[in-house]
């Protein structure tokens, strides 16, 4: 973008040449030369109070948060800054928890009008901070820039690392209305200090810094942009300083399993592709199984009960509730009383005797007594003797647990480290249901990764009528990418809707 040429802008030097002047130090908001001011937001914040004076307004609701407009005062160098934030390498952001495009640290860029945000972000504003907060904060400034374009989001969190005291962002954002989207939404919390509703939305606007301090209760996301032509600009980071007290990690109870259901070959001969049920198919499987520990098996259900479940999961007046809490999760679920007869059925053969032994040939595991054991190479036997160190531990009863699962536009789930399930060795199952016109762009596809990467290890994508089986370690952990906004564009291509659904079970040696 070209700035406006202002009279100032131009000096003549002594060849009577014009020489660029950019300006390069910016005027932050008069309201932090106000002393006054400055001893009101203290006391406020101090007492949870809220505020509002000129262009700042200080409110407690949900957590303590911040809002100055017109916080630069200067036009010329905000335009000149935009531009130079616009010019930067930006690297796509894409893990579990968000996606956008971000540059790299600003700290060291020598672009005019970003060193000088930087010297007075370091520097005046800083020393602001402090006062306000009573603390003294570090003199290095943790500061990037972001933009946020179509379907980019950054989902819920408490921004807690050690060190962090307090956040900002400012905003450079043209003329920017809430069906946008991006806007900053802040969480309540429940009785375990857990994100719950989102009770305030925040617009971005232009040249507005907003601030909060960071702390166990400071939930928050960018909502997910929904504007094709808008680009949500900010600058954004973290003054450092001694963090405040961190509450217990609050540890969910661990979700109930259960043995096999004593239900014989029978069920599998009326539900399973006879295919499947090949014992020379089964070895084929179990071989292909064991060289990638994962596979996927399509077709799996037999042609005219996979219709039946995928028409009543359609139709049906199943009740979905919404699980979470966002700082892990957000999906639609449904427990199996009240499910239609033939889901339950479906339910049920996941969870039968006949199933743990079929899943035994499919994988080599031992998931029930009559499975075949079959020499090992030393690398898999070190897996075994792992695999048996934490099984005495566990009753040595295979176990299973599975939930109906119901996806569609902004449904995800988080990788979290409290998850103690995530901690054990594990065959995971996932059976596919209304993926019809589904695309990987839209989300909703299962990513593995190992612990402290970000590169993928697999991916499965929904596909109608696709069993997915994947064993994993205690190292490596997985994700629901969150479903964006082009997945409601198959309301206009499909009559069927704009969700799928799956059954996700675990199995357990």
């Amino acid at each position: 973008m070209t700035s406006k040429r202002r009279k100032n802008d131009t000096e003549t030097v002594g060849t009577g040449k014009k020489k660029d002047k950019r300006e390069e130090t910016p005027k932050i908001s008069e309201i932090t030369e106000d002393t006054d001011v400055r001893d009101r937001v203290k006391v406020a914040w101090l007492k949870k109070e809220h505020l509002s004076h000129g262009s700042i307004e200080l409110d407690c609701r949900p957590f303590p948060h911040c809002v100055i407009k017109n916080f630069i005062r200067n036009e010329g160098f905000l335009e000149n800054l935009e531009k130079e934030l616009l010019d930067l390498n930006f690297h796509e952001k894409s893990n579990d928890l968000y996606k956008f495009k971000q540059s790299d640290d600003l700290k060291k860029r020598k672009e005019a009008h970003i060193a000088g945000l930087r010297a007075v972000l370091f520097e005046r504003f800083r020393l602001w901070l402090s006062s306000v907060f009573a603390v003294e904060l570090e003199p290095v400034v943790d500061v990037s820039c972001a933009k946020y374009e179509y379907t980019d989001v950054l989902l819920c969190h408490d921004d807690e690392l050690e060190g962090r005291r307090i956040a900002f962002i400012l905003y450079l954002v043209r003329p920017w209305e809430s069906s946008d989207g991006g806007t900053l939404d802040l969480y309540s919390v429940d009785g375990n200090n857990q994100p719950k509703d989102i009770v305030k939305s925040l617009v971005p606007s232009w040249n507005t810094l907003i601030f909060f301090e960071v702390s166990p209760v400071s939930f928050h996301q960018v909502a997910e942009v929904l504007s094709k032509d808008k680009c949500r600009l900010s600058v954004s980071g973290w003054f450092h300083g001694r963090s405040l007290e961190r509450l217990p990690r609050y540890i969910e109870p661990a979700a109930p399993r259960s043995p096999h259901l004593p239900r014989d070959e029978e069920l599998l001969l009326e539900w399973i592709n006879p295919i499947y049920l090949d014992v020379a198919y089964q070895a084929q499987v179990q071989e292909e199984f064991e060289e990638s520990s994962e596979i996927l098996l399509k077709n799996f259900l037999k042609e005219d009960k996979f219709e039946q479940v995928n028409e009543a999961l359609k139709q049906s007046e199943i009740q979905w509730v919404k699980r979470g809490p966002p700082n892990k999760r957000s999906y639609r679920w449904a427990e199996q009383q009240g499910l239609p007869p033939c889901v339950s059925a479906c339910w049920e053969l996941l969870s039968s005797e006949a199933f743990f032994l079929l899943l035994s040939n499919f994988t080599g595991l031992k998931l029930h007594f009559m499975a075949a054991g079959d020499d090992t190479d030393e690398e898999e036997e070190e897996k075994d003797e792992e695999r048996k160190s934490e099984q005495e531990k566990k009753p040595s009863t295979p176990l299973c647990r599975g939930e109906l699962r119901c996806w569609g536009h902004g449904d995800y789930t988080l990788i979290h480290d409290t998850n103690v399930d995530s901690m054990e060795f594990a065959l995971d199952l996932l059976l596919y249901f209304g993926c019809e016109g589904w695309q990987a762009d839209f989300g909703g596809f299962t990513s593995y990764i190992a612990s402290g990467e970000d590169e993928e290890l697999l991916t499965v994508s929904p596909e109608s009528n696709s069993v997915a089986l994947v064993y994993r370690d205690k190292e490596t952990l997985k994700f629901v990418k969150h479903v964006n906004h082009r997945s409601l564009e198959l309301e206009r291509s499909s009559p069927r809707g704009t969700s799928f659904y799956d059954f996700s079970f675990v199995y357990y040696e």
